[in-house]
């Protein structure tokens, strides 16, 4: 079973819906909806986005999470024997697909109490993480959507990363400049020639490092010039290392 047919059995019997319902609020057939939930149709964002929304889904849930978030992270190359390489076990064949799947039903769509808060978001807590952009006194100020991958983001744990906006030009002759995002992986020893963002004298900001002795560091900037101060360890704190670094045109 596919991980969206899957998501689509579980959320439709806990909405007391039978396929020929949901099948019905999609102007498809009952077997259309039971091919999916088995696994054996792929079918394209745009309809799986309309059976999501017919089971109870809104257009937006409380984790900002769209429907267009889900439909599109949704595996569905695991739904086809074909792509996957694997014998499933035969289903019952789908019918024929309707010249046109649109929503005919003028029936009023039912919006469950607590259902952003359902098996949706579960799911997609394995797929898609909601992080937190930081400004220079670690307060959020926005968010980014970013992909899970193996359980990881960028390497770091995912609820453990987070952007940092860079406050000023203090590093653009290492290419980050005021208002570009660095995602920070957490990072508690210095990093000998990496960016990273430390807390020094009360003040956090990103510098590059250069290890000097294992006790003394250069803590580097380059705004319209070169600058670096000594420091040693147990003078600043650093908070993780910059994984990479988003700017906007």
């Amino acid at each position: 079973m596919s991980r969206l047919g899957d998501l689509i059995r579980t959320e439709r019997i806990r909405q007391n819906m039978t396929p020929k319902q949901v099948a019905r609020k999609c102007g498809v057939s009952e077997s259309y909806i039971i091919a999916v939930e088995n696994g054996t149709r792929i079918i394209a964002d745009d309809q799986a986005r309309r059976i999501l929304k017919s089971i109870g889904l809104k257009q937006q849930t409380e984790a900002d999470f769209s429907l267009d978030d889900i439909a599109a992270t949704v595996d569905l190359a695991q739904a086809s024997p074909s792509l996957s390489g694997a014998v499933k076990k035969p289903a019952p064949a789908p019918a024929p697909r309707p010249q046109a799947e649109k929503v005919a039903s003028t029936e009023p769509e039912k919006e469950s109490e607590g259902v952003t808060g359902s098996i949706w978001l579960d799911a997609l807590t394995s797929v898609l993480k909601n992080v937190p952009v930081m400004n220079a006194v670690l307060q959020p100020v926005d968010h980014r959507l970013l992909p899970i991958i193996q359980g990881r983001i960028e390497g770091g744990a995912p609820d453990k990363v987070f952007y940092f906006l860079a406050p000023d030009d203090s590093m653009r002759g290492f290419r980050i400049h005021s208002g570009d995002l660095a995602l920070i992986v957490p990072a508690q020893s210095p990093i000998d020639g990496a960016i990273m963002l430390v807390e020094y004298n009360n003040h956090r900001f990103l510098r590059k490092i250069k290890t000097l002795s294992p006790t003394s560091y250069l803590l580097q900037s380059y705004d319209r010039e070169y600058d670096a101060v000594t420091v040693q360890l147990r003078e600043f704190t650093c908070i993780g290392r910059v994984a990479r670094v988003e700017f906007t045109l």
